[in-house]
């Protein structure tokens, strides 16, 4: 019975038969999870309005955060919230942009950026995304790997890329998508890797980027230390797959911190920041087509 419930779910295109070993049945338990975050950040924002005049009478209004991004922050949260249960792979993302590429020319090496919001936003504000190549960016906000993994095969795969460069994780860690360990985000790079591989796709693995608590507190929700375990696995998995290592991580640390120099809100890189990055990513992809 919840069986068959489940999978004539409509907001579930990635659902298989095979229910119990499936994503998707992953998504079916965290569904309540992300309901109940939801409402949280409703009760957030409703407390967070309500008091609004009480501030002017604040006696030390320096300490004070402003009420008004505190606001606009939840509602960005509640705003991916909603969108994570109607479109939980991000399928609706690239898919008319994926129908109107078509294959790449004869002899042209194309590469596809699968990632979160660190690699959406190279192609946003004032870094430049490898103009004159044909690298292609599939990156999205807050997407966890094993959202990339449902929609790797519309988004990588469809593409018919030389190379796929694999970063994410960092979301993962954060819980966007529902708890996440080592173990399950380290299948999800497997899968991704195995899928690539069968298709003759060569691969990537970029490091999870460090945080800092420069602007807003980002390490209680991504701790150093389990990024640093996560590259560990990563660099470890490549050396033993013959795949790629591609170390950001070390061009964005300041010990085991995000150079404050080099982002705009301690996740996130700035124009300085991806300009450390692009060389590096050049170099990797260089060396996936070499081999």
């Amino acid at each position: 019975m919840i069986a068959n419930k489940f999978l004539d779910d409509p907001l579930k295109p990635h659902a298989t038969r095979d229910w119990r070993n499936s994503y998707a049945y992953d998504m079916f338990l965290a569904k309540p999870m992300l309901s109940a975050r939801i409402c949280e950040i409703c009760a957030r924002l409703l407390c967070v309005s309500v008091p609004l005049w009480l501030l002017c009478f604040s006696l030390i209004p320096a300490q004070t955060p402003d009420p008004a991004k505190t606001i606009a922050e939840l509602e960005r949260e509640l705003a991916a919230h909603i969108r994570l249960l109607s479109d939980w792979g991000g399928l609706t993302r690239y898919g008319s942009e994926n129908a109107e590429l078509g294959p790449p020319a004869p002899g042209v090496d194309r590469v596809v950026f699968l990632g979160d919001e660190i690699t959406e936003m190279w192609s946003g504000g004032k870094a430049k995304f490898f103009p004159g190549k044909p690298f292609i960016n599939r990156g999205i906000s807050h997407q966890t790997t094993p959202q990339m993994l449902v929609r790797f095969r519309q988004d990588v795969i469809s593409l018919k890329p030389k190379v796929v460069l694999i970063q994410g994780g960092s979301s993962d860690l954060a819980g966007y998508a529902g708890p996440a360990t080592e173990g399950t985000i380290s299948e999800n790079f497997m899968s991704m890797t195995e899928l690539a591989k069968a298709h003759g796709i060569r691969v990537v693995l970029a490091s999870l980027t460090p945080v800092c608590d420069c602007f807003k507190n980002l390490t209680e929700r991504r701790p150093p230390g389990k990024i640093i375990g996560l590259n560990g696995w990563l660099k470890s998995y490549a050396a033993r797959s013959g795949l790629v290592y591609l170390d950001y991580y070390s061009a964005l640390a300041d010990g085991r911190a995000m150079r404050k120099d080099l982002t705009v809100d301690g996740l996130i890189p700035n124009v300085a920041g991806y300009e450390r990055m692009a060389p590096l990513a050049e170099q990797a992809i260089a060396q996936a087509l070499g081999n």
